[in-house]
């Protein structure tokens, strides 16, 4: 039923209940996993946190530490992994990489680590709302 199983992370506490589910779902069907981490560029995002080129780049070794670890996780059950380390809005990069890597269905948190959601706009809502495959919000 699933081949290709995406999750997406940034990494926190929330999104660990979320792995745990990817990772359950994809060693009972076999699927390759895929894991997300997406950098976000937003110019208001980038604003409020302040982050210069350098504090990107520390996001995205962080996000490279989580995939990586998610990945490992994935192989010790026996299964291939994948990970990804994406910059951009992070709806539209998660929706972009559904497409291209031929996804079945995408594992995601609630909610995310920021409270910023509430002003720019909830990642799990656009995915929700935007993807053409299933996808499963874990609640933490």
């Amino acid at each position: 039923m699933f081949d290709r199983i995406l999750i997406a992370t940034d990494g926190s506490q929330k999104a660990a209940a979320a792995i745990d589910h990817g990772l359950d779902l994809a060693e009972t069907f076999g699927a390759e996993v895929h894991v997300i981490y997406v950098v976000e560029t937003k110019a208001s995002y980038i604003l409020s946190i302040g982050a210069s080129e350098e504090g990107l780049e520390e996001y995205r070794q962080y996000g490279e530490g989580i995939v990586g670890e998610v990945v490992d996780r994935a192989e010790e059950r026996g299964l291939d992994g994948v990970g990804v380390v994406k910059s951009g809005k992070v709806g539209r990069q998660i929706l972009d990489y559904v497409e291209t890597a031929e996804i079945d269905t995408v594992i995601m948190a609630e909610r995310g680590r920021g409270t910023l959601e509430k002003y720019l706009g909830s990642n799990v809502e656009k995915v929700v709302q935007l993807c053409p495959q299933p996808v499963t919000v874990v609640r933490s």
